[in-house]
């Protein structure tokens, strides 16, 4: 056997199920969840130029937002002009015609649109 297969063999640490961290001077080790790592680099004085967690911002998306049905969550192609709900389908268009201008008003309030206008 060459060395090369050795190493092929051997299961690394993290895949042993008896593994135990085992510290040096046998000290209980405290293990920190991700909110606590950011609690505390928070309070930690880091230079400008640094990157933590706290400091990680994603750029803005080119693609535009996906739009969704009023009614139903369905990916919604289709935007009704005079109510300017946004619609799925055929079904959901008949539904939407029969709706009264407070319900209607209502989608548009959760969806974070401004209300109808005349």
């Amino acid at each position: 056997m060459t060395s090369e297969e050795q190493k092929l063999e051997q299961k690394p640490v993290f895949k042993v199920s008896s593994f135990q961290y085992q510290n040096a001077n046998k000290k209980k080790c405290v293990w920190k969840g991700l909110k606590q790592i950011i609690t505390s680099e928070k309070a930690l004085p880091w230079p400008d130029h640094c990157v933590h967690y706290g400091s990680i911002n994603a750029p803005p998306s080119f693609k535009p937002p996906e739009k969704f049905s009023d009614l139903s969550g369905l990916p919604a192609p289709y935007t009704d002009p005079q109510t300017r709900l946004r619609f799925a389908n055929k079904d959901e268009y008949a539904t939407m015609i029969d709706l009264p201008m407070d319900i209607t008003a209502g989608y548009l309030t959760l969806r974070g649109a401004t209300s109808i206008v005349g």
